[in-house]
């Protein structure tokens, strides 16, 4: 390949191609492709590419506390989880139907893990994300109260295709959390979709944004279109470390009896 095509082929900013044209080009010798033939795969490798890099660009700008999928979720270890269930919302037809999600149950079931995971399934299909702690989520409101920027900072909370506002009832809440979240959820009401993860029964809501009135009206106006989704048993988190330390009393047990 000579230098010309090479600077024309940056200047046209076809990275994708300019890097596999040399084994496109041994390919298309090597099986005496057809012109149209070998077009085709170049194209085909410059969307590739812009499709990789426009992924990568919605992972980050969706600030996920873990990079977690669902194929990495072990559906074994807690049966009351529904496989089926899951796989249906990773076709993400609960966003284009404009439907939320609630994940409630005990810290460590797997909850923020499958938010997580429905949100990297969402950014790889094309979809808008964004994920926050409702912590997080507060202290920017509340900074942005402080600043004058309520609107700017709502935006960014209005605009995805689907929201992610993860480990409510962690704590209580600080003063005026309830008028944020409640701003949030009318505002993007069948207009865009949220999930939501809980580990507190949804009747102490009140006493978590302290004010029953407006835990009620978030509740009215996020389930009437959400799926809820109550996840029990024991703790997905832990099980590693229990698994861990089995091993290690095991080897300490071993090393007892060799002595």
């Amino acid at each position: 390949m000579n230098q010309q095509l090479k600077s024309a082929l940056k200047r046209l900013r076809l990275s994708g191609l300019l890097s596999s044209l040399e084994v496109r080009l041994q390919e298309a010798q090597g099986n005496q492709l057809s012109h149209l033939e070998f077009l085709e795969l170049i194209v085909n490798d410059e969307i590739a590419l812009r499709e990789d890099r426009a992924i990568g660009r919605r992972l980050k700008a969706a600030g996920f506390r873990e990079m977690k999928t669902i194929e990495d979720f072990d559906f074994s270890f807690n049966p009351s989880i529904k496989r089926r269930e899951i796989m249906e919302l990773a076709t993400c037809r609960f966003i284009r139907e404009q439907r939320d999600i609630l994940f409630t149950g005990p810290p460590g079931v797997g909850k923020s893990h499958l938010a997580q995971a429905l949100g990297h399934q969402a950014a790889k299909m094309g979809h808008l994300v964004l994920y926050r702690s409702i912590f997080d989520t507060v202290s920017e409101l509340n900074q942005a109260e402080v600043l004058n920027e309520n609107e700017k900072v709502m935006r960014r909370y209005l605009r995805p295709d689907l929201l992610i506002i993860d480990d409510m009832g962690l704590k209580r809440l600080p003063k005026q959390s309830g008028e944020y979240l409640f701003e949030i959820i009318m505002r993007r009401y069948a207009l865009r979709s949220t999930i939501m993860t809980s580990n507190r029964p949804l009747e102490e809501w009140g006493k978590l944004v302290g004010d029953v009135p407006t835990a009620t009206a978030i509740l009215d106006r996020f389930l009437s279109r959400a799926d809820i989704i109550q996840i029990t048993g024991k703790s997905y988190r832990l099980k590693d470390k229990t698994a861990a330390a089995g091993r290690t009393q095991q080897r300490k047990g071993n090393d007892h009896r060799e002595e």
